[in-house]
């Protein structure tokens, strides 16, 4: 056999046991004529010790070795002079009699610890040794032991884990499909499904009931930190249920998993906000509530004093920063730099401190008495030491989003973001529809298959603008980690939703005419969720990109820099695949 015990396995009990450990040199020491060598496992380190006094041939052979190499050492347990309280196996070393290498190995380029000096590309590149690492092993087994716990506890509540294809039709609403040309079919395509929603509708016109899958999905959209082309679902759908039954089951899924691992307990339920109150007080669907901020909306404090900027405003709001009235004018210019970034748009920004003795300080006095001001300070409720900033645009709903960015960098300058703290809420009530300047309509704000909530469905012939949904986001930490709605049932409602979308009826019966014709045969009450398993893995471990949970990531070109992918397929396959590639040129 190639080892009886895994390399962070044995104790100071183990002392006197000949043991064989296999796996990687991860460094070597020689200190006189003894030679350190650490072996590593998935399971651990453990010292290897040679004397040049006992075996003068096996030491000279270990002093070889380089960093990865592949061993085998057979040896005796042995208590350690000098232990190393950082590692389990700190207490013992193996008195090394027998060495085998079973692999040598070039030179890594980047040493393999948990403070590497790989950067993001080079690791990307040779992420089979980024995986060696401890840091991004435990990572992945944490993702191991969510999954574990999520089909532990829908099992338990009576879901089926049905597998659906990944070979499905193309869809026209939400993000961009990859396609997948065909052989046998030419001129025609399959898509790779951005998530099995009309699949699970079947399974509960089929009388599934409770069906749940940790599925891979697809979408062809810009990427950033916690997105990727291809990621995970832990998707679900219930019959005969309404929003609440949903909200109960899930929340307690997720209570779940922060107690199994993460080991906290959350008692109390999740808070519920309207997304209208979201975009309002933090100017976003997904708000950090793990501090305060709330905005406060200044229009009838500060506008009509001359100050035109405001004057011409749409909309003035602010945030108070408690305790940050030290700013410097170097850290406020940085700020007022930071929102007119191109990627916030911000025209600029005002500020007003609070002084020790009450007084306020701003950067607009010549505009404003300090009557005023005292009266924007107690719309903020401020206090002596707090910081006021404000931001002003003729856009209400983009000075809002302009003024959320402001607030989480301010958050995290004065590290009230942190990642051991955790703030769970239901955003609900979305709107049912959003209008896209792009397409010039109404388009579905989560898909064309949510339910309207029913007190608003004549709305949808009067003014479908201001329909509210049957929909629900679970974010933790300002991280969207689920959502779901409750779905159509009803055919005639289906055509009306799709007609309110642009769907002319062909259409609508050519792109889903499979699932309306299903509710025709019965359909029950039904909805459910999706999570997005690599967002809750990245918010357990802490991680700040959803990268580093998963195993084979691509960059942020969608590339796998690992396999060189994508690439250019050679002629013969572009044949035999009816296909012709052409290349548009850049626009000069």
């Amino acid at each position: 056999m190639f080892r009886s015990h895994t390399c962070g396995e044995l104790r100071l009990a183990d002392s006197g046991k000949v043991v064989t450990l296999a796996g990687w040199v991860q460094r070597l020491r020689k200190m006189g004529g003894m030679t350190f060598v650490d072996i590593r496992d998935r399971y651990g380190i453990t010292q290897l010790v040679f004397n040049t006094e006992v075996n003068a041939e096996l030491c000279e052979l270990a002093n070889h070795l380089g960093r990865e190499y592949v061993i085998q050492a057979k040896g005796m347990v042995s208590e350690r002079s000098s232990k190393n309280v950082n590692i389990l196996t700190g207490e013992i070393e193996i008195i090394v009699s027998e060495l085998n290498i079973l692999n040598a190995a070039q030179t890594p380029p980047f040493t393999i610890e948990d403070n590497t000096d790989g950067g993001d590309d080079l690791r990307m590149k040779y992420r089979y040794l980024d995986l060696r690492r401890t840091t991004v092993r435990k990572n992945l087994e944490l993702r191991h032991r969510m999954t574990m716990e999520v089909r532990r506890y829908l099992d338990s509540k009576g879901f089926l884990e049905v597998e659906t294809p990944m070979l499905i039709g193309s869809t026209p609403e939400g993000a961009r499909d990859f396609v997948v040309p065909l052989r046998m079919n030419p001129g025609q395509f399959y898509a790779l499904p951005q998530s099995p929603q009309t699949l699970k509708q079947l399974l509960m016109v089929s009388g599934f009931d409770r069906y749940f899958q940790i599925v891979k999905c697809f979408r062809d959209e810009d990427l950033r930190a916690d997105r990727q082309p291809e990621f995970i679902q832990i998707d679900c759908e219930m019959s005969f249920v309404e929003q609440e039954d949903i909200i109960q089951m899930f929340e307690g899924m997720a209570k779940h998993l922060f107690k199994e691992l993460r080991g906290v307990e959350l008692t109390e339920p999740f808070q519920r906000m309207p997304w209208a109150d979201a975009m309002k007080y933090y100017g976003s669907d997904k708000p950090d509530l793990r501090f305060g901020m709330k905005f406060v909306e200044l229009m009838d404090v500060l506008k009509g004093y001359g100050f035109s900027v405001f004057d011409n405003a749409a909309y003035i709001g602010g945030i108070c920063a408690e305790g940050a009235a030290h700013y410097t004018r170097k850290q406020l210019a940085q700020l007022t730099e930071f929102v007119k970034r191109p990627q916030i748009g911000a025209k600029g920004m005002v500020y007003a401190r609070i002084e020790a003795d009450g007084n306020v300080k701003s950067s607009v006095d010549k505009f404003y008495s300090q009557e005023v001001l005292q009266q924007m300070k107690e719309a903020f409720d401020a206090k002596p030491g707090d910081l006021i900033l404000i931001l002003s645009g003729d856009d209400v709903m983009k000075t809002r989003k302009q003024l959320c960015e402001l607030r989480l960098e301010m958050g995290n300058q004065l590290g009230l973001r942190d990642k051991n703290k955790f703030a769970c809420l239901w955003v609900v009530d979305f709107p049912m529809f959003e209008w896209s300047e792009e397409e010039g309509r109404l388009m579905a704000m989560h898909h064309p298959f949510t339910h309207p909530k029913d007190e608003d469905i004549p709305l949808l012939d009067t003014n479908p603008a201001a329909v509210r949904a049957d929909a629900y986001d679970m974010v933790v930490n300002g991280v969207e980690v689920g959502g779901g709605s409750i779905r159509i049932h009803d055919s005639a409602l289906q055509e009306k939703m799709f007609e309110i979308l642009g769907f002319t009826p062909e259409k609508a019966q050519e792109q889903f005419g499979f699932l309306m014709n299903a509710f025709k045969f019965g359909a029950p009450p039904h909805g459910g969720l999706a999570y997005g398993l690599d967002r809750w893995v990245s918010l357990f471990a802490g991680l700040d990109s959803i990268r580093d949970c998963i195993a084979f990531p691509k960059n942020n070109s969608g590339r796998d820099v690992m396999l060189d992918a994508p690439g250019i397929l050679d002629q013969k396959q572009l044949d035999e695949l009816n296909l012709v590639v052409q290349i548009k040129k850049e626009e000069r």
